[in-house]
C-alpha cells in the first residue's frame, strides 16, 4: 500500500522523511474553521480526519496521513498569524502562560476504511517575555506560518521555560512516536 500525507506542510513532510518510508503528499482542500462550540482539541482532531478523508478518492488502496493543530489557552485559539502584527499580538498574550498545542493525527486505510484518530496535547510554557524580545524573535524567524507564532525547532525554543508533552515531535507538526504505532497497527514493519 502508498503511504500519503495529507498536508504541503514543510514541516511534516520533514518529520515523515524521518521514519525513512517512501510517502507521496497530497494537498487536501479542507475548511478548518472550528465548528460553533467545539473544543480546540475537538477541531484538531476532526480537521486531522477530514484532511485524510478528502484526499481518500484518489489513493484507493493507501493509507492516508492527516495531521491538524490547534494553540489553545482557556477558549482563546491561537491559530497561523499570517502577519508579523498578529505574531507580535500572539507572543504578548501567550507570555508567562501555559498553551495547550493539541496535534491531531488521523490514519486512514483506504482499502478497509479503517480509521485511527489521536490527539497528543503538549502544554508549552511559555516565559514572561519583554515587548522587545518579541519583536526581535518575529523579526528574526518569522513565524507566521505556524500555530501559535513559535517554533520549537528553532529560534522559538528561546521563549518557553518548558514543553513537557508525550511526543516532542507534536509540538512541531506530526507526532511521529503515535503515528509509528498507527503504522504498525496496520501491518507496516518499522524500522
Amino acid at each position: 500500500m502508498k503511504l500519503v500525507l495529507a498536508s504541503t506542510s514543510a514541516y511534516r513532510k520533514s518529520l515523515l522523511e524521518r521514519l525513512q518510508i517512501p510517502f507521496e503528499t497530497a494537498r487536501p482542500d479542507t475548511d478548518e474553521s472550528p465548528l460553533p462550540g467545539e473544543h480546540p482539541a475537538a477541531t484538531a482532531e476532526r480537521l486531522a480526519a477530514e484532511k485524510a478523508r478528502a484526499v481518500a478518492h484518489a489513493w484507493p488502496d493507501a493509507l492516508i496521513i492527516g495531521s491538524d493543530q490547534v494553540a489553545y489557552l482557556g477558549d482563546e485559539v491561537f491559530g497561523k498569524p499570517g502577519t508579523e502584527a498578529r505574531a507580535i499580538a500572539q507572543l504578548q498574550r501567550m507570555r508567562g502562560q501555559t498553551v495547550v498545542f493539541h496535534t491531531a493525527l488521523a490514519l486512514l486505510n483506504t482499502r478497509s476504511g479503517h480509521l485511527q484518530v489521536e490527539g497528543v496535547p503538549t502544554q508549552v510554557r511559555f516565559r514572561d517575555l519583554s515587548d522587545a524580545e518579541i519583536r526581535r524573535y518575529v523579526a528574526k524567524e518569522r513565524p507566521l506560518d505556524c500555530a501559535g507564532s513559535a517554533k520549537s525547532e528553532g529560534l522559538g525554543i528561546a521563549l518557553l521555560e518548558a514543553m513537557p508533552g508525550e511526543d516532542p515531535t507534536a509540538l512541531i507538526g506530526l507526532p511521529l512516536i503515535a503515528l509509528s504505532r498507527m503504522l504498525r497497527a496496520e501491518g507496516l514493519e518499522l524500522p
